[in-house]
């Protein structure tokens, strides 16, 4: 009786401890890739492999494009070599999932609104020929991270876009956020300034303030 009560103490004690271990590993996990993203979205347009409309500027990619899992827009074929790891051509519902977390890429329509990836991945076919959204995405892109299950496999969520700075925010729905957990996630307006327009990306970022979701983003140190 007594090893087994020593055994619970040990197990009350221990896994509280595993559970934050494991979120705060898959929170690094979650702005390592983000930083990865960023890389290879800078690599990726100054390859100009998208360039639909032919001004010699590339454009920036989704993850379908980027990890060589569906041909570029505008053309019937892959990246080659791929931007991003392999792992990231598995995309659900538009979105990509690593180490307890999902990432979304949004990309500008012709006024600057942010455009998910499609279900299956890569862009939609309207931005195949949409001349007005290749000029906004050489120049703009944006993306989120956020847990499959929060409290379980992560808490915070995440931002970066083309500056390259991730921002986080605490996911407190007490304060207002909105607390994003499992298949719904973000916005594309989420973490950019209250009087941008609806899903507009090319607003001005929340940076220490509050963004169109309720959430506090500041920039991870």
């Amino acid at each position: 009786m007594i090893t087994v009560a020593i055994i619970a103490i040990i197990a009350s004690i221990a896994l509280p401890n595993f559970a934050r271990a494991r979120v705060n590993a898959n929170e690094s996990a979650a702005i390592s890739t983000l930083r990865n993203l960023t890389s290879a979205q800078a690599e990726f347009r100054g390859t100009g492999r998208i360039d639909i409309d032919r001004d010699g500027a590339g454009e920036f990619g989704f993850f379908g494009e980027l990890s060589a899992g569906t041909n570029l827009r505008g053309t019937t074929e892959p990246m080659n070599p791929p931007a991003l790891s392999a792992s990231f051509r598995q995309i659900v519902d538009g979105r990509a999932t690593s180490s307890g977390y999902y990432f979304t890429i949004f990309l500008p329509d012709g006024n600057g609104i942010g455009i998910a990836e499609e279900a299956t991945g890569g862009a939609p076919a309207v931005m195949a020929s949409d001349r007005n959204a290749a000029d906004f995405c050489e120049i703009i892109w944006c993306a989120y991270a956020w847990p499959i299950r929060r409290g379980s496999t992560g808490n915070r969520i995440f931002f970066v876009n083309q500056m390259g700075d991730i921002l986080t925010a605490q996911n407190n729905v007490a304060n207002g956020g909105t607390g994003y957990s499992g298949p719904s996630g973000p916005a594309a307006d989420a973490a950019f300034v209250s009087s941008a327009s609806t899903n507009q990306i090319s607003a001005l970022i929340a940076v220490n303030s509050v963004g169109k979701d309720g959430e506090r983003w500041v920039v991870v140190q």
